[in-house]
């Protein structure tokens, strides 16, 4: 996943908003073969009725609304993102039971008493079976013409471990 400094600041923001509930939205931009580009967030209320603290709820609309939003910005949507309150930033087996599609980044940010403490994106196994850490960019966007982007920060993990960027 390559985005930008202030896409994941939005994130985490989000997560400390809502804490200690789970936080959810959609991560919008371009599915790359190299891997999905961040260009913006649609951040939606978490319709979970009960148990909101562990749990998060994207309703078929919601998914609607951020496809009609994305397709208005001429990009995709290209994963979700959601907040483990006082928990790991790691997919948990509920996560994995309601991943939809293996070509979605998978953000979640963990909100340690109210604060942002670690920042992890995943992908979906072809198979469905596991979560795949996902390297994360983090990009500038150059001033002048839109879209382009400037290189600032690469995050590699060559021993194939959790891939995070913590307290940013």
């Amino acid at each position: 996943m390559t985005t930008t400094p202030d896409i994941l600041r939005a994130i985490e923001a989000h997560g400390k908003a809502t804490y200690p509930e789970e936080c959810c939205g959609f991560l919008l931009g371009h599915a790359l073969p190299e891997g999905n580009t961040v260009t913006a967030l649609y951040p939606i209320d978490n319709a979970q009725g009960d148990n909101r603290e562990r749990r998060f709820l994207m309703r078929p609309d919601d998914y609607r609304q951020a496809d009609q939003a994305a397709r208005q910005q001429q990009v995709d949507v290209v994963g979700t993102y959601h907040s483990h309150p006082d928990h790991p930033a790691k997919p948990s087996a509920t996560d994995l039971t309601h991943a939809t599609f293996p070509g979605f980044t998978y953000v979640i940010v963990s909100i340690q008493d109210g604060k942002a403490a670690d920042l992890t994106a995943w992908s979906l196994a072809p198979d469905r079976s596991r979560f795949i850490t996902e390297a994360m960019e983090q990009e500038e966007r150059k001033s002048g013409r839109k879209g382009e982007w400037e290189k600032k920060m690469r995050i590699k993990d060559k021993e194939n471990q959790d891939r995070r960027i913590s307290n940013l």
